[in-house]
Formats: structure tokens, C-alpha cells, sequence
């Protein structure tokens, strides 16, 4: 290849095609990059040419340009390309991303182009309030359980992809999720000054350098477009019998994703159900769609009041708020007269079989399904006996509507599974008007495609009820939704069986189903567990079709870390040492402002007292030192954080019976003598007048329930893998005094979450009460029900996390924001930890 001459590359302005493009109105830089690929330089060229275009500001100059380089692509006519120029000079188009849009389209729609048609492909003449693309940020933040600022990155890919925010400005996008970002996990963290290299491994591979900065690291994809999530069909995918039913699906949801969360009322809601909810909320909001929650209330007999009031409660303490709460039992008239199309059609019968001949025939004993002797019984006479069955005639088990499916099917889910069974029980909705229900297999997907649900997600024991699912559907012709699944989350170490817990909290083994030792959601809300930390968890474990079978201490881990930068730190010793400085007169005093996390300023200060009375943990002093230890002993100083100065331990009273030390005498080091220290402990000092320290009556630390992590395999059941050591109750813990103020501000905070919460839920349905049902004729979970003790989590600084329990009566705190918190008479308090500072090996 022959050299460049030297005065091309000494003056590329004498090129005359970059002297063009500078006429444009593109800078010398930018004109030198246009010309560098031929094939855009000859299309910028020719519109230059086509439409005289020269003296343009730089950012049309930029646009045309970019324009160029999309027809040299695109087979659009001159008429096409003209209208196109025409939108960039006028200041209709106005970003790049709009110019490539508008290349697309008329590269197949041909003039006259369809006005409004163009405008809302291209984004011609979108707008958007900061507060709008703040609220998606929000939004998105929250469906996708970011943890912290290390998914900025990913975050900022996320959003910009958001349907609402097509045609945001780049710019504003960065500045609203950084502002979103500071909200919720405050100021985020300076990079750490450069100081000495660190040691090189010899064995390790040369890093790549590059003369400029490395590649910036590729935004990360969210769960919700990746893997599993990602390979799912689009609305209106799904295949149908006919046209006609598709196309009334998209008219209805107007081609967005519809998901549900239907879970039946018959029990608690556990950690597994964290990962239905995450991903059925999740996916249609990363997605701008709808997600119901629709209580599957087919069965009386084992439903109460209390399983509805709190399912409702965990999904929007988890910090998702249902499109529309619906129950099954909505639908019971439309699902039985489907029963009657379906009996009509050929397709169902009356059966007479007792309950084990249906086993037997169904397989269970034989090799193959055998038919049931009323299989091919008239129309007439199965209209008649359901007819019977309907009006309370039969008694539970003496008859049965089936499906006549396919008993040569190898599918056990296509050997005639009941549609509908006799039960006499009143129903909490409908009353006495039923003596018939209908199963789960005959509700679910007329249901799911009554509310035109365009993604019906479901754990994988469900895949074999795919193929009756759809066979249904075709059955009595109606819109099909898809059905896909993906693997279950499972904790090791713990129980989730409904029948297992029951045995536990029934036999006294645990204090209820909100004993903070399981992982139903309620325990898991009541150990002080922040909801944000499991939406961070289970987005951390991805969706496929492969069961999630988790330890323990990796959910601990994932808890501990949305926490670290989250919650406020208090001194606290859990076992208090008392500590006289001798050097200090009795009624020293010096008031020391703290900040609540030295990480984030946004969370505030705390002043405390020091006095001449302090208390530290009775593990920061040792009667007789050794080398390998740092902390307090006799003759040696330590320092104490953010105290004036170290101490020295003096001398050390002990107790005459049991021969525990009880009192340390320490001197306060001055500041010209004082040695910096080699540790520091933390410490709480006694001054009635500001009420200090705060004294917990309770401290109660959990450990495992179950000895093993498969508590299943035990012998002879699961309680005998019980650890009798799992529950720690801890008296006399102190807590600095800044307790009250932070605990008051942290209620008053989550007081104006749910009012606003509230808010956002009646604005989106305005239809809903405070409990979300716009029937309100069941009891329901309130947002104010999402205000409890909880909401007051800390770190003990060097202890552990720690959270107010229920147990907990402080009543100042339940007062109006604008009363000082304190204890008061007959106040109790304590506290649950929530994790430890690592992971855990035994007893705190």
C-alpha cells in the first residue's frame, strides 16, 4: 500500500470532500470520521447535493450525517429520503436514535408516508417529564432487585430499553437512575486513592494494556431478557385454534404481558414463593405489562380468612402491587357453564367410581389406565347427573365430572382427570350457592385465559399439565394461554411443607408460623430480613428449568450484603463489662456526633454522651494478655471508636462468688502521650439524663432449626434432626442512645412509603381500597400493615445485624412523628438478629 503524501496528512482539510462536509457544518474532526468510510461519505455527498444543504448548525450537520450513514444500507427512494431531511431540518427528528428509526421505516413505506404513523415509530414529538423517567428508574430498579451500586452499569442498559423511555435522552436516563440510585443505597462510594502497588503473583497471566483506558466492561443483561425469561414468546405467539381467539387477546392487553400469581389460600407463603412472585411481577413489569393476583379458592374446605389477609400482605411487602386482586371463585358461573360445553361437546362424563377405583383405573395398580365404566354414558344422562350433582343430590365422593381425554396418551395428565367434585362447604365468597367445585386442573387455565394472561409462569411439576392445559382450552375453544416452567427454589436446612411446619408449631418446636427460625415469608419479615435483600437473592440465582436447591448460608450471605450498605450503625455491646475512667471527674461530660454509616452520609449523625461510666463487651477484655491479642487487658490500651482518646486498664474488680470480672478500672490516655492503638472496640456510656445506654431486655440470636441440611432424611422423621441450641435469648445487651432517634425516624419513613405506596396503587386502579380488592368484601392485608417493628433494623457495630421484634412494646414509637422518642413505663424491648457479620459457625 503506497504511503500518504505528506501534505494530505499534514492539511486533510485540502481533501475536497472533507471541506464539503465542513460546509455542512460538521467540525474538522467530525468531518474527517464521515469521510473515512466510502460508502456513507458518497451518501453524505449526495444529499448534500440533492437538497443544497450547507450552513447547518452542528447537531443537524451530526444527524444528516448519521442519516447517511443508514441509506448507505437501505434501499429508500429519493421521495423517502427527502421527507426524512425534511423532519432533521425542521427539528422534528432530533437524536440519532430517531434518524435510524426513520431510515428503517421508509426504508418500507413509500410516499406519501403516513403522518401520525411515522411520528409514533420515530418518536417525533415525544416528551417527558425528569419526575416521569425518575419514576421508571424507580420502577425498574425495584421489579429487577437491584442490590447496590455495582448493577449501575446493567442498570443504565436496563432502563434505557424500557418502552417508556424509547426516546428519553440519554442523558436524563443517566442522571435519573444515578439519582435513584443515591436514594435508595446512598451516596455511592469514592474510588480509593492509589497507593502502593500490591504484590505481584509470579504465576499469574500478564494482564492486556492498552496505550488508553481498558474496554468499558459490557452491560450486563437482566434476568428478565436473559436465559429462561429471555427465550419466551411474545404476546400473541402462542399458537390458537383460530385467528379470531389470538386476535382478541392482543385487543384486550393490547399486545403487553399479562402474567398472575395465583396461589392458593390454604396456608403461609414461604421462601420458595419469593421466587413465583419475582418472576410473574417481575417479568410483566421489566416488561410494561400487568401481573393479577388471583387466590385460587377452589377448595372451601381448607381455605381461611387469614392465608388471603396475609399472601396479599407478603406481595407488596416484598414491593410488588397486584394489577387486580381476583379470586377463582370470580369466574365459578362462566367455569360451569364451560363444564356443561364441554359435557356437550363429548368431551366430559358423570362418574360413579369410588375414590380408589379411580386410582386403580387411572394406573395406579395396573400397568395402563383402564376406561371407567360410565366413560361412554350419554350426553343426555352426564347433563342429568351433573345437573344432580349441582343441586346437592350426591354426597361428597359419590359422583365426579371427568374429562374424556386420552387414555392411550402416555401423559397421566390425559387420563381423565376430574373436573368437578361434590363438597359440602360453604364457600367464603359465594356462600351456599355451590354444592360443586372445580378442580385445579379444569380452573386454572380457563381462568388464565379469562384474564387473557399472555405468559403463564409455573415451577416445572407443572410440566406434564401442560399438555391437558391446552387440551382444555382447544376443548371448550377459547383463547389459550402458554404455559411455561421453570425450576422451584429450594433452602437446605429448613422445612416448607405446610403439614411439616404445622407439626412443628403444633408440638411447640417453634414459637408459630412466624418464628423467625423458618423461612416462611412472615418469619423471615419478622427475623428483620429486608425485602429488597430477598428480591437481591433470588434475582441472584438466575431462572431456568433447573431447581434451585440453595444453602442456608448463601441466603445469609446475600442478606448480609444488601445490608452492608444499607443499614444504620449503633454501638452496642451484647454482653456489657462495666469500665470506670478514674482520671475523669464524676460529672464529665463530652457530647460526640457520629455518623450512622461511615459509607453513607445520607443516612445522618448520632450524638452520644462520654462520661466517666462506660460499658464495653465483656469479650473485648481478657485477664491475662498474650501476643497474638490486641483488644483490653491489664496494662494495655486500646482505643475506642470515636472516643477522644485510647484507655488503660488499670486494675479489675471481680465477683466474690464466682470469680467474674466485673468492673474495669481504666485511665483516659491525654492527647501528647496517648499511642495510637493497635485495636478499637466499640462502647456505650451511662448518662441518665439523655437516657443512656439503651438497655434491651431481650437479644435473641438464631442458629440453624435442623442439625443437617437435609433435616428430610433424619430418623424417624424430621423432627429428629432438631437443634435443640437453635434459639439464644442474650439479657442485658445496651444499645448507644442514638437507638430512639433512629428508630423513630426509620417508622415515620416507613409510614410515608405506605401512604405513598397507597397512593401510586389507587392511582393505577382506581377501583381499589386500602386492601386492593375493589369488593373489599374479604379481609384483606393494608398497606399499614406493612408499618412494623421491623422496619428498625441497625448493625450493632462489630456484633451482628439487628432488627425490633413484634414481641417488642415500645410505645413512644407508635406515637406521632412529632414525639420524642424515650422509653417509657412498661416499654419491653427486643431485638431479633437478623445475620450475623459473617458467616456463622456456632453461637454468637
Amino acid at each position: 500500500m503506497p504511503p500518504k503524501s505528506k501534505s494530505a496528512a499534514a492539511d486533510p482539510s485540502s481533501d475536497p470532500a472533507i471541506a464539503l462536509f465542513k460546509a455542512l457544518g460538521l467540525p474538522q474532526s467530525k468531518a474527517i470520521e464521515a469521510n473515512k468510510n466510502p460508502k456513507a461519505a458518497a451518501a453524505l455527498r449526495e444529499l448534500i447535493a440533492a437538497h443544497s444543504l450547507a450552513g447547518l448548525d452542528e447537531k443537524r450537520a451530526v444527524l444528516i450525517t448519521a442519516l447517511a450513514g443508514h441509506l448507505a444500507k437501505a434501499d429508500a427512494g429519493p421521495a423517502e429520503r427527502a421527507f426524512v431531511v425534511e423532519d432533521v431540518l425542521a427539528a422534528r427528528l432530533k437524536s440519532v436514535d430517531q434518524v435510524s428509526a426513520a431510515s428503517k421505516y421508509v426504508e418500507t413505506h413509500k410516499v406519501p408516508i403516513d403522518r401520525a404513523e411515522f411520528d409514533k415509530e420515530c418518536g417525533v414529538g415525544f416528551t417527558i417529564t425528569a419526575e416521569e423517567v425518575l419514576a421508571n428508574a424507580t420502577n425498574y430498579i425495584a421489579a429487577n432487585a437491584v442490590a447496590g451500586w455495582a448493577g449501575l452499569s446493567a442498570t443504565l442498559s436496563g432502563v434505557k430499553q424500557t418502552p417508556e423511555l424509547r426516546w428519553a435522552s440519554p442523558l436524563e436516563i443517566k442522571n435519573a437512575v444515578e439519582k435513584a440510585f443515591s436514594k435508595k443505597f446512598g451516596a455511592k462510594e469514592a474510588a480509593k486513592p492509589k497507593g502502593k502497588e500490591p504484590k505481584k503473583d509470579k504465576d499469574a497471566a500478564p494482564k492486556a494494556t492498552t496505550s488508553k483506558e481498558a474496554a468499558p466492561e459490557a452491560p450486563r443483561r437482566t434476568v428478565f431478557e436473559d436465559g429462561f425469561l429471555g427465550a419466551l414468546h411474545k404476546p400473541g405467539e402462542n399458537p390458537q385454534t383460530r385467528p379470531e381467539l389470538r386476535d382478541a387477546h392482543l385487543a384486550a392487553t393490547h399486545g403487553a404481558v399479562w402474567t398472575r400469581f395465583p396461589p392458593e389460600p390454604n396456608g403461609y407463603l414461604h421462601i420458595g414463593h419469593s421466587k413465583a412472585i419475582f418472576v410473574n411481577f417481575g417479568y410483566a413489569a421489566f416488561h410494561g405489562g400487568k401481573t393479577y393476583l388471583r387466590f385460587d379458592d377452589t377448595n372451601p374446605e381448607a381455605e381461611e380468612a387469614r392465608y388471603f389477609e396475609s399472601i396479599l400482605e407478603m406481595v407488596r411487602w416484598l414491593g410488588y402491587e397486584p394489577w387486580k386482586v381476583t379470586y377463582s371463585s370470580d369466574y365459578f358461573d362462566q367455569l360451569y357453564e364451560l363444564a356443561l360445553v364441554l359435557i356437550k361437546n363429548g368431551k366430559a362424563y358423570v362418574c360413579h367410581c369410588t375414590r380408589e377405583e379411580i386410582k386403580a383405573n387411572r394406573g395406579e395398580k395396573v400397568a395402563a389406565p383402564k376406561a371407567c365404566v360410565h366413560r361412554d354414558r350419554p350426553l343426555e344422562e352426564s347433563l342429568e347427573e351433573f345437573e344432580k350433582m349441582r343441586t346437592g343430590q350426591y354426597k361428597p365422593q359419590e359422583a365426579n365430572l371427568r374429562m374424556k381425554q386420552d387414555l392411550t396418551d402416555g401423559n397421566p395428565q390425559m387420563w381423565d382427570l376430574t373436573a368437578y367434585r361434590v363438597l359440602n362447604a360453604s364457600h367464603h365468597r359465594t356462600g351456599d350457592k355451590w354444592k360443586i367445585y372445580p378442580t385445579y386442573d379444569f380452573t386454572h387455565c380457563l381462568v388464565d385465559s379469562f384474564e387473557n394472561i399472555s405468559h403463564s409462569l409455573c415451577t416445572t411439576e407443572f410440566v406434564a399439565s401442560r399438555q391437558s392445559y391446552e387440551w382444555l382450552c382447544d376443548a371448550v375453544d377459547i383463547y389459550k394461554p402458554r404455559q411455561n416452567e421453570y425450576g422451584r427454589l429450594n433452602v437446605q436446612g429448613t422445612v416448607m411443607s405446610k403439614r411439616k411446619i404445622a407439626a412443628l408449631v403444633n408440638e411447640g418446636y417453634v414459637n408459630g408460623w412466624d418464628d423467625p427460625r423458618l423461612y416462611t415469608l412472615i418469619s423471615l419479615r419478622r427475623r428483620g430480613v429486608p425485602p429488597g435483600a430477598i428480591r437481591a437473592f433470588v434475582s441472584s440465582l438466575g431462572v431456568s428449568t433447573s431447581a434451585s436447591n440453595i444453602e442456608a448460608v448463601r441466603f445469609e450471605q446475600s442478606v448480609r450484603q444488601h445490608l452492608e450498605h444499607a443499614a444504620p450503625r449503633l454501638f452496642m455491646v451484647l454482653r456489657p463489662l462495666k469500665v470506670t475512667i478514674e482520671n475523669l471527674p464524676e460529672d464529665y461530660l463530652l457530647m460526640i456526633e457520629k455518623p450512622l454509616h461511615p459509607k453513607v452520609p445520607e443516612l445522618g449523625t448520632t450524638s452520644i454522651p462520654f462520661t466517666r461510666t462506660i460499658y464495653i463487651d465483656a469479650d473485648d477484655f481478657r485477664v491475662e494478655d498474650s501476643p497474638d491479642y490486641f483488644r483490653l487487658a491489664p496494662g494495655k490500651s486500646v482505643g475506642l471508636f470515636q472516643g477522644p482518646h485510647p484507655i488503660t486498664c488499670t486494675s479489675f474488680k471481680t465477683d466474690p462468688v464466682s470469680g467474674d470480672v466485673i468492673e474495669l478500672m481504666c485511665k483516659l490516655e491525654n492527647e501528647g502521650t496517648a499511642k495510637k492503638p493497635k485495636a478499637f472496640i466499640q462502647w456505650v456510656a451511662e448518662h441518665a439524663a439523655s437516657g443512656s445506654p439503651v438497655r434491651v431486655d431481650e437479644t435473641r440470636v438464631f442458629h440453624q432449626l435442623f442439625k443437617s441440611d437435609n433435616p428430610l432424611s433424619a430418623v424417624p422423621d424430621f423432627k429428629a434432626d432438631i437443634n435443640p441450641s437453635s434459639l439464644e435469648i442474650i439479657k442485658g445487651a445496651m444499645v448507644e442512645v442514638g437507638f430512639w432517634s433512629l428508630a423513630k425516624r426509620l417508622m415515620a419513613d416507613a409510614r410515608r412509603e405506605s401512604k405513598a405506596r397507597l397512593t401510586e396503587a389507587q392511582k393505577n386502579n382506581p377501583g381499589a381500597s386500602a386492601s386492593g380488592d375493589p369488593h373489599d368484601d374479604t379481609p384483606h392485608a393494608t398497606f399499614e400493615q406493612l408499618i412494623g417493628p421491623e422496619c428498625v433494623r441497625f448493625q450493632g457495630l462489630r456484633v451482628a445485624y439487628f432488627a425490633l421484634d413484634k414481641d417488642a412494646r415500645v410505645a413512644s414509637l407508635a406515637e406521632g412523628d412529632d414525639v420524642a422518642p424515650t422509653r417509657g413505663q412498661g416499654d419491653f424491648i427486643v431485638l431479633n438478629r437478623i445475620v450475623s457479620l459473617k458467616e456463622d459457625s456456632g453461637k454468637i
